[in-house]
């Protein structure tokens, strides 16, 4: 695997890791994953479960974390394209309740791919621009038991630090979004920072 280089997101515990394709006229090659080398970079990362999600387009989901075991994910779009959000959701974190987004296209002449991590302390989820496959590796097996929501539509989520293009998009296309039951049932911020939960797991 050959990292290019490592970049913080809006939030410094939220990293952006970029590495090499292998590109000629025949397509490319590429090593994604080698845990050696993102040990390095990620000191908590201790892959427990590898997933791949497909989605058509417009597809919203999210806002997901786990608290017992704790979970933090490696996520990448291996073809498609998606907008990959994270909620700080620490209650006592200065930017609790603030959002940040990447935007995630996979195109095949990229002489580069991206990795995004999203440790344990935010919540996630993925808006997807086309039919998409993503590919995730997280740190804890699913637990259904311990598993919260947070409605991605929800009022009192602090958009403050997403860039108007991602903005725009999110904003001006939600008739089109299509969320499970299960996603629009999720609880709000205020209501997630008074669960007993959220104290007892995420105080710094």
């Amino acid at each position: 695997m050959k990292i290019l280089e490592v970049l913080p997101t809006v939030f410094p515990e939220v990293k952006l890791i970029k590495f090499a394709r292998f590109v000629d006229n025949r397509g490319y090659f590429t090593e994604t994953y080698r845990f050696s080398q993102l040990e390095e970079v990620i000191p908590d990362l201790k892959i427990k479960q590898v997933m791949e999600s497909h989605s058509k387009q417009w597809v919203l989901r999210g806002l997901h974390f786990q608290y017992d075991p704790p979970m933090g994910k490696l996520v990448r779009t291996v073809v498609g394209e998606m907008i990959d959000f994270f909620l700080d959701i620490r209650p006592n974190s200065k930017t609790f309740g603030k959002i940040g987004a990447f935007r995630m296209p996979s195109n095949w002449e990229d002489d580069f791919d991206i990795w995004i991590w999203v440790p344990f302390g935010f919540a996630h989820g993925n808006l997807y621009l086309k039919e998409s496959t993503i590919e995730y590796f997280a740190t804890a097996t699913w637990n259904p038991s311990s598993e919260v929501g947070i409605n991605p539509l929800s009022d009192d989520i602090d958009w403050s630090l997403v860039n108007k293009e991602i903005l725009d998009i999110f904003k001006k296309n939600q008739d089109k979004f299509i969320i499970s039951e299960k996603d629009k049932k999720g609880i709000t911020v205020a209501y997630w920072k008074n669960d007993k939960r959220a104290k007892k797991i995420f105080s710094l």
